[in-house]
């Protein structure tokens, strides 16, 4: 799967699933870490944890899984690292403290139809 398709399945996803302020930041020209950023926020601990688990698995069911995951212990903040793709999930307190949003400001916001304002 290319990695703009996997970033935009997961943002699908995760919009799906009630999260708040999806976001796709294109940085492939950026840094080495990866191509697209997939920043989204929980409304609680427990839903930022359940959003995800649930990325976790749907994508393990196509066949994509992680290389490596951060943040289960820690309930604010998750990472899922799929090589080419990195997802940040975090709860609103810590999302506004890293504000990832503007330290990657000069990322490309990947537009995104399927989210409704």
């Amino acid at each position: 799967m290319e990695s703009k398709e996997l970033a935009m399945q997961i943002a699908k996803l995760l919009d799906s699933k009630k999260a708040t302020r999806v976001k796709v930041l294109k940085v492939r020209d950026l840094t080495v870490l990866a191509d697209y950023f997939v920043i989204a926020s929980g409304t609680s601990s427990t839903h930022v944890k359940s959003l995800a688990e649930e990325v976790e698995f749907q994508f393990k069911e196509k066949g994509v899984a992680p290389i490596r995951t951060e943040g289960f212990n820690t309930q604010n903040w998750f990472i899922l690292d799929y090589a080419n793709v990195i997802v940040h999930v975090f709860s609103p307190d810590a999302r506004d403290y890293y504000d990832l949003d503007h330290l990657w400001a000069d990322g490309e916001d990947v537009p995104m139809d399927f989210i409704e304002e």
